[in-house]
């Protein structure tokens, strides 16, 4: 398992510098390429014609970058962005002149979130935003020129996503009561909304959109299954017509269709990595030919249209980079590099993301991936054990620059898609309930004791470092399997279960018995709780710690960390803390991101490498 020579050390900030140009769309008209690139440290628009080599600069933001954005039409953009990392995110309109920007929701603490871009609608667009109640969101038609917003749909309290047809009215609405899902219809704005179904939580039917004749709806379901299609459902009627598409061994993530031609083109769905399947020969022959252009070891997708369908921006990818842009224009099927998202790393001195299998210790099947240092040989190797955030999310085949960062220092890197992780099915899903802390932290500890036993690590130079759940699962490492890990680095983490519970975003409440099922209930689930949070029992912690957090993250909240440091610093247990007050759920901006992986390279050296250098003082 050696990956022929070894790697240059790369400099740190190559992998977590902002980008040169990422998020490339093309407008309406396919006149205009737009594209994200710094601008004083962070992320703005740019946007230049199609043919020309001078771009403009049309947004200013200075604070935090971009989050995202999109074409309203021809002549302006939206995007959004949120106030260090609060994640209340305002939605900005600016000309392609740059000339006039306007905060069109100067609402504070309130979020916007897109329901319909209105393609056909120049100057209209649907939101959704929590300003009447922190904790629900109503749906508003907004002009983009005059700023005026018209409610439409005003929420009683229970609906969390809204659905449109393709003439942009809302006709259907799923609603919960924090158990229970209900799928709502009716045949037009000014009728009331109907229950049509009602599923427990465990069972989902979640449409996609309408199909073309605004008759039935795609949906993903996985009603009667394990693993989730995709299904056409008659939402009058309240019956599956026809299963579309389906996987034996994972779930299927959604469709990909051609709106022009109104078509269903395909669909994707990820095994080790994100995988598409075609249904129309046109999509079908294009892909082939981009394949045919760009080679087979690439992950080619396409990033934007424009509304003709036949000028497309083209991304690439793979596990050792960060990949590039392409203009292909198929009616002369010419293909124009537009530029590599970090030119700076060379993809020959990266390491290989390996795809590899487990058994956890009641048999279950683990997936997950190896990243090995480049020219080292597999044998005794220090090792960063890396679980995933969410906990319901997964990690897949991709560019990952904290992994390409750790492999590069020396670091075998072992990430897991423990049980409860998301793609896999809903037996997989619901073994991971009340589980936080046991069989989803097994899952992780027989990952590493399967990697001892394939002679790769050195059981006493392993660390673990996760973000958001991660961040608890590297708590729980060290506090419930304290002699496995010679140091950890909890990054957003979780602590206390009943603290975490408790202070939730208000617009997540809705869920919250969901979330009791899912976690734990404070009151009937007290002694799993506290048996599982890692604040009540530091005493068992010994290994050295870093904790890093954000002061403004709205979802693990930086009493989580300033519980587990406090605990520890009471009990002389080594412990760094590293607190951002312009940051959120995780570090954005890239001055910030520089300190953390600085202070984490240090940290690992220190504590896997047997380098001596002194500790630095807890703040």
């Amino acid at each position: 398992m050696n990956n022929n020579t070894s790697a240059p050390k790369i400099p740190l900030q190559h992998f977590f510098k902002n980008p040169e140009k990422t998020g490339f769309k093309i407008s309406p008209n396919g006149a205009y390429i737009s594209y994200l690139a710094p601008y004083e440290n962070r992320l703005n628009i740019f946007v230049q014609k199609v043919g020309d080599d001078k771009a403009k600069c049309i947004t200013r933001e200075t604070d935090r970058s971009i989050a995202g954005y999109f074409w309203a039409n021809d002549n302006c953009l939206l995007y959004a962005k949120d106030n260090k990392g609060d994640e209340n995110f305002h939605l900005f309109s600016v000309d392609i002149e740059g000339k006039e920007v306007k905060d069109l929701t100067p609402f504070p603490d309130a979020k916007v979130m897109i329901v319909d871009e209105l393609e056909d609608n120049e100057t209209e667009l649907l939101i959704q935003l929590n300003k009447r109640n922190p904790q629900i969101f109503d749906v508003y038609r907004l002009n983009i020129e005059t700023g005026e917003m018209i409610m439409v749909a005003e929420n009683p309290g229970n609906i969390s996503a809204w659905h449109t047809d393709h003439e942009g009215k809302i006709r259907a609405a799923t609603a919960t009561d924090g158990v229970n899902a209900s799928i709502l219809y009716r045949e037009n704005e000014g009728q009331p909304f109907k229950v049509i179904c009602t599923t427990n939580f465990k069972e989902s039917l979640s449409p996609i959109m309408f199909t073309f004749d605004n008759q039935y709806v795609y949906a993903v379901s996985n009603i009667g299954r394990d693993k989730s299609a995709i299904v056409i459902y008659d939402i009058v009627n309240n019956k599956e017509i026809k299963e579309v598409f389906s996987h034996p061994d994972v779930d299927v993530g959604g469709i990909i269709h051609s709106r022009k031609r109104k078509v269903l083109t395909g669909v994707h769905y990820t095994t080790h990595k994100i995988e598409l399947s075609f249904f129309d020969e046109i999509s079908q022959k294009r892909y082939e030919r981009l394949v045919e252009l760009l080679g087979k070891e690439l992950e080619i997708f396409i990033a934007s249209s424009n509304k003709n369908e036949d000028i497309f921006l083209v991304r690439t990818i793979n596990d050792r980079s960060m990949g590039s842009y392409y203009l292909y224009d198929s009616k002369t099927d010419t293909l124009t590099k537009l530029t590599d998202v970090s030119p700076w790393l060379n993809q020959s001195e990266l390491a290989e993301m390996k795809p590899i299998t487990y058994e956890a210790r009641d048999g279950l099947k683990i997936q997950g991936y190896l990243t090995l240092p480049k020219g080292v040989e597999a044998k005794n190797l220090p090792v960063v054990v890396n679980p995933h955030g969410g906990p319901w999310a997964r990690d897949t085949w991709m560019f990952n620059p904290e992994v390409q960062f750790l492999a590069n220092r020396g670091y075998a890197v072992l990430q897991m898609n423990f049980r409860g992780s998301t793609g896999y099915g809903r037996k997989f899903w619901e073994c991971s309930f009340k589980q936080w802390g046991r069989a989803m932290q097994d899952d992780i500890t027989d990952g590493v004791q399967w990697l001892i036993k394939q002679g790769i690590a050195d059981p006493e130079r392993i660390a673990i470092y996760g973000g958001s759940y991660g961040g608890y699962a590297t708590l729980a490492g060290v506090t419930f399997t304290p002699d496995l890990y010679a140091c950890a680095i909890d990054y957003v983490g979780v602590s206390n279960l009943f603290t975490f519970l408790d202070s939730i975003p208000p617009y997540w409440k809705p869920y919250i018995e969901m979330m009791y099922e899912m976690v734990g209930h404070p009151e009937k689930d007290k002694e799993l709780l506290e048996a599982s949070s890692p604040v009540f029992h530091v005493d068992q912690i010994k290994a050295p710690l870093f904790v890093a957090q954000g002061a403004m993250d709205p979802r693990v909240k930086k009493s989580e960390s300033d519980q587990i440091v406090a605990a520890l610093q009471k009990r002389d247990v080594a412990v760094q803390y590293l607190v951002k007050d312009n940051e959120g759920h995780g570090f954005h901006n890239q001055e910030n991101k520089f300190e953390f992986y600085q202070a984490m390279e240090d940290f690992l050296d220190r504590h896997l490498q047997k380098q001596e250098k002194p500790m630095p003082v807890v703040g």
